[in-house]
């Protein structure tokens, strides 16, 4: 098969209008009037508002193109579009090709009677996406998020790009995937089912193939290469155009690992249709080799739902994710493999694939396959009712469906196929009593529960299905229930509850939780003028999407630390405030492994520069709570669980092997005099839970002396320490702090920075930065002792030097945060 791509410069004009204008494919409507200037950038103060006119209009893109004289010696032509968003009409030298109306399709034509060898022009006219589901919701609505552009329903498109409570109304218009022409004579695989069969130490590699257009005298080749480079092949004789299979053995395989467990070891597959001499068509493949299931059984709680990859249960760790950009083609590969790269480096090995996005690309579930980060996938409906009533809408559903499942089901990397996001809790716990859009609730049901499963098992027998996210898998009953299935528990957040509220919570699999806060404040200067800088500012409320999530960021936040004394104190409080939230709930449900299998905070990552539940800004900055995550996600997990006047210390494993070593306590004052203090020796079974010890500190506890103490805990192996942890006996607000005076020595190694961190008094929540950079700490926003050295490294800044990193270091602590 030969393929012609189509994809680089193009033109584009509004329709209606005179002017073309340069255009880069893929791309969109957006970027490109953005190139030029023509409008501001949407992710700056109100501009979203100012270009909202953008996708409320028609536009045309066209591109002339002549055709390489190999491919119009082929029998066959055909356009591809991977990605078409949405509602394109397509025209070939001015006769009509067809529409289209799913973005998370590939559509296909054949062109071949159409082309001429010079002087094509094709154009695709693009109709507002806004204009369609306004109408469309005026003859029939349907319920959606409040934060969206009413209508997204009716229209295969990502449904956060209507608008999402992190996310603007931005809905892109364009060529969002490859475009190109494929050129073959007849004969070519329609379609390659790769499967694995693990049985006594072995894997089987089977590839399942049917053939468009078969005539006698064709073969195929099955090829695996090992990681090493071994290469196994197989042949045989096609007899028939579906129906062949071909099976290779790999002896002593190297087996696919989640991120902690073990390597990602990948083979390469090929599959090839031959006539003669002559390749014909080709397919290639990644493929982990390992086994997975998703394990459910009567337990003393009700019913697990542990994952477990090759015989061995595994906790998930992990997070949400969500379209790394409003305006998806402007995601380079640097950037979404340093998103999933951040996500493996603080121990994460899993990814929920939200469903109010869109199915990713394949470089995602390629990087996702080689950092062991497992793929929870979902289909795209969220939050909403739809019209699965309608054939023509289940239909074109269905197509996409099975694109998708066929596209992803061979990767090592994909866990599970979820049908939605949060609709089967809204069914039963969102008001959706209207009488229009209860007589959906059957279709619902029929959908989710009989037919997309049919589907799934059809095209993909290896995964499981699950109905909805969160769901008990018995319809409309407690989906957020902690007997079994999977739970999200927002009471915290949109309930305002205290983070302690989080130890009431015992779900078999917590797949959502949450807290916001803002961005760094690097990041807030890219969008709002320092005359800006308040909670409460215009500029500052276009970028929180959540009605309430200023007031309930700064309520919660006032229960734990004194008011802030200015905007850069807010700033850095609603970080730490954010990352202790969070690290309170992962804590508490890593103690509990035997009944809870599984913690996904909401969310990994950002589309726009916001105010969010992200740990990932929109930039690639690590907020305070993705450095909290490399502590909490840590295979060792040392925690405390607070209950004034006890402290009661826990290690939890998810090591494959038994650990030993010890636990150094001691109760100091913030200064650092130590009223009490101990060893243990302690030992964590394989990817168990040790309570090490219960401590009662009654007798050094009264109205005054509560403020001054700390509980502080060391986990050491040998002469090392692996972990550390704090803990008081009022919240920090009332602590007595003082300026810790906190010192620091750097050092510069092979181009690594060592700085070595002490301090006169306990020193709350230390934030380390380097002015003018961006880096990475091995550790950041953490307590330091009074006394104790804590030593963080970084990598020195391109073209810094000692000298200038010693002069940008900077820190915050709580105290800081202080008017004095």
């Amino acid at each position: 098969m030969l393929k012609q791509s189509l994809a680089g410069a193009w033109k584009f004009r509004q329709s209606g209008t005179e002017e073309w204008l340069p255009a880069n494919v893929p791309g969109g409507v957006h970027t490109d009037l953005l190139a030029l200037g023509r409008i501001p950038d949407p992710f700056v103060g109100d501009n979203e508002r100012r270009v909202a006119w953008v996708a409320q209009k028609d536009w045309e893109y066209a591109r002339a193109f002549d055709v390489q004289p190999e491919a119009m010696q082929r029998g066959q032509i055909w356009l591809v579009c991977d990605g078409l968003d949405t509602l394109a009409s397509l025209t070939l030298n001015g006769q009509p090709l067809g529409n289209t109306e799913n973005m998370f399709r590939q559509y296909c034509w054949d062109v071949k009677s159409l082309l001429k060898a010079e002087g094509n022009e094709l154009r695709i006219s693009f109709a507002s996406p806004v204009q369609y589901t306004a109408a469309r919701q005026a003859v029939r609505p349907m319920m959606g998020v409040s934060q969206a552009i009413p209508g997204g329903p009716h229209l295969r498109k990502a449904p956060c790009q209507f608008g999402w409570d992190w996310g603007p109304q931005l809905p892109p218009i364009g060529v969002w995937k490859d475009i190109r022409l494929e050129a073959f004579d007849s004969v070519r695989l329609s379609e390659v089912h790769v499967r694995q069969l693990h049985a006594d130490g072995a894997v089987t590699v089977e590839a399942c193939l049917e053939v468009e257009n078969w005539t006698p005298g064709l073969s195929a080749l099955l090829q695996v290469t090992a990681p090493d480079g071994e290469v196994l092949t197989v042949s045989r004789e096609l007899v028939s155009d579906d129906g062949n299979r071909l099976t290779l053995q790999v002896e002593n395989p190297q087996l696919w690992w989640p991120n902690g467990f073990g390597n990602q070891p990948l083979y390469q597959v090929q599959v090839k249709l031959n006539q003669s001499e002559a390749v014909l068509d080709e397919k290639e493949y990644q493929l982990g080799l390992r086994t997975l299931e998703l394990r459910q059984e009567p337990d003393e709680w009700g019913r697990s739902f542990t994952f477990v990859v090759n015989g061995l249960p595994i906790f998930a760790k992990g997070s949400n994710w969500i379209p790394a950009d409003s305006f998806p083609t402007r995601i380079s590969d640097a950037y979404l493999e340093m998103l999933i790269r951040s996500a493996a480096e603080t121990h994460q090995n899993m990814l929920r694939v939200w469903g109010g996005g869109f199915y990713e690309e394949e470089r995602f579930y390629d990087l996702c396959d080689r950092y062991g980060i497992l793929v929870w996938q979902e289909f795209i409906f969220s939050c909403s009712v739809y019209p699965l009533d309608d054939p023509e809408f289940v239909e074109n559903v269905h197509v996409e469906a099975v694109e998708n499942i066929r596209r992803l089901r061979h990767r090592a990397s994909l866990a599970l196929w979820c049908g939605n996001n949060e609709m089967e809790w809204g069914w039963v716990d969102w008001g959706w009593k209207e009488p229009a859009v209860q007589a959906l609730k059957s279709v619902y049901d029929n959908f989710f529960h009989h037919t997309l499963p049919a589907w799934c098992a059809a095209e993909d027998p290896d995964h499981t299905y699950w109905p909805s996210s969160p769901s008990s898998d018995t319809p409309f009953e407690a989906p957020n229930g902690q007997i079994q299935g999977d739970a999200h528990y927002w009471d915290v957040w949109h309930g305002r509850k205290p983070f302690t509220a989080y130890r009431d919570q015992y779900p078999r699999f917590m797949s959502e939780f949450g807290f916001q806060a803002l961005p760094p404040l690097e990041t807030i200067r890219t969008y709002a003028a320092e005359s800006d800088w308040n909670m409460t500012s215009y500029i500052m409320d276009q970028h929180q999407k959540n009605a309430s999530g200023n007031s309930l960021m700064v309520g919660q936040m006032l229960d734990t630390f004194q008011m802030p004394k200015n905007f850069e104190a807010l700033v850095y409080l609603s970080l730490v405030l954010q990352a202790e939230g969070i690290r309170y709930g992962v804590e508490h449900w890593r103690r509990h492994t035997h009944r809870v299998s599984g913690t996904l905070y909401w969310q990994l990552n950002d589309c726009w520069p916001v105010a969010s539940w992200a740990s990932l800004d929109y930039f690639g900055r690590w907020k305070a709570l993705h450095y909290a995550a490399r502590r909490f996600y840590a295979p060792l997990m040392l925690s405390i669980e607070d209950a004034p006047p006890c402290q009661s210390i826990f290690i939890s494993s998810d090591l494959r092997e038994e650990w030993q070593g010890s636990v150094r306590w001691s109760l100091e004052t913030l200064d650092g005099k130590v009223l009490a203090s101990g060893e243990k020796a302690t030992r964590v079974e394989p990817s168990g839970v040790t309570a090490v010890e219960k401590m009662d500190f009654s007798e050094f506890l009264n109205d005054d002396t509560r403020r001054e103490l700390v509980f502080a805990v060391e986990l050491w192996q040998s002469d090392k320490c692996l972990a550390r942890q704090t803990a008081f006996f009022v919240p920090t607000k009332h602590l007595s702090l003082v300026d810790p005076q906190i010192d620091f020595d750097m050092t510069l190694k092979e181009g690594l920075l060592a700085i070595e961190l002490s301090a006169r008094s306990l020193a709350r929540l230390v934030e380390c930065s380097l002015s003018g950079a961006d880096v990475i700490f091995s550790d950041n926003y953490f307590d330091l002792p009074a006394q104790k050295g804590i030593t963080v490294t970084t990598p020195l800044p391109a073209g810094w030097d000692l000298a200038r990193a010693r002069a940008a270091f900077q820190t915050r602590s709580v105290h800081d945060t202080y008017a004095r």
